[in-house]
């Protein structure tokens, strides 16, 4: 009995919960009536009209134009027309319509309309424009056309497939350009063991005082002069004097010698 009360409190506890969460959302602002409504709304529809007017063949053209122009409004309702005309076909009535004001103090009029492949909106934005004649002026026009759910998960699942596929393509060119190191590698290595060995300088010729010096201890009577005058001045024999190498004095004192 007693599980069957706590139950029947929980159960009560959750529609409470329910009921406080649906009374919290935001409501939908109201639809608005008189004649600013009237006024939005034929524009809106003249503006649909001019815009779904335009041929694939010349929209860019028209596009471009309306940038130039700085009529961003045109130019966002052309942008939209051209990523959506091929799957909503061409407009053929408007059945229902609905203006109301934004958080901003603008205007949305949002029109319910019939193409010939499917069902879709056309919205237009508006912001107060003292300068306007009409007091009005549009800021942006877009489509949004009615997708069924089979369409909808076609589009999602292809637009998986397209990420997974160039993330797949992507890894495949890393790994094969890791594979082709290797190559790269050995391509370097043959490159320089191909080149020629660098020529060795030439040994630097010894200058002519060197090459004197080692011709001075080839002259027997030389080293027998210096010997015997090196003796007299120790005032001891020559026998113990052995000449290893003979190296000429810079400047006048060689010759003094």
């Amino acid at each position: 009995m007693k599980q069957n009360m706590r139950r029947l409190w929980l159960m009560v506890c959750l529609v409470f919960c329910l009921l406080a969460l649906s009374a919290c959302t935001a409501a939908e602002p109201e639809a608005l009536q008189g004649e600013i409504a009237d006024e939005i709304t034929r524009l809106t529809v003249i503006n649909m009209a001019e815009i779904t007017s335009v041929g694939e063949d010349v929209i860019e053209e028209k596009e471009a134009r309306a940038l130039k122009e700085k009529n961003t409004a045109m130019a966002d309702g052309l942008s939209s027309w051209k990523s959506v005309m091929q799957d909503t076909g061409e407009a053929k009535e408007v059945s229902e319509s609905r203006v109301t004001q934004t958080e901003d103090g603008g205007y949305e009029c949002v029109l319910t309309v019939q193409f010939a492949n499917r069902k879709g909106e056309f919205k237009g934005f508006y912001e107060e424009d003292y300068e306007n004649p009409i007091g009005i002026s549009p800021t942006t026009f877009s489509f949004t056309p009615e997708y069924t759910t089979g369409e909808k998960l076609g589009k999602a699942g292809m637009n998986t497939l397209m990420g997974m596929g160039i993330v797949f393509l992507v890894l495949i060119f890393i790994s094969l350009l890791i594979s082709c190191f290797k190559y790269i590698n050995a391509f370097e290595n043959k490159k320089k063991l191909a080149a020629p060995a660098p020529a060795t300088p030439a040994p630097t010729p010894a200058p002519a005082a060197m090459v004197q010096e080692e011709e001075l201890v080839d002259d027997l009577e030389l080293v027998a002069v210096i010997t015997a005058a090196i003796a007299a001045f120790d005032n001891t024999s020559a026998d113990g004097l052995v000449v290893r190498s003979i190296k000429r004095a810079p400047g006048a004192k060689w010759k003094r010698a």
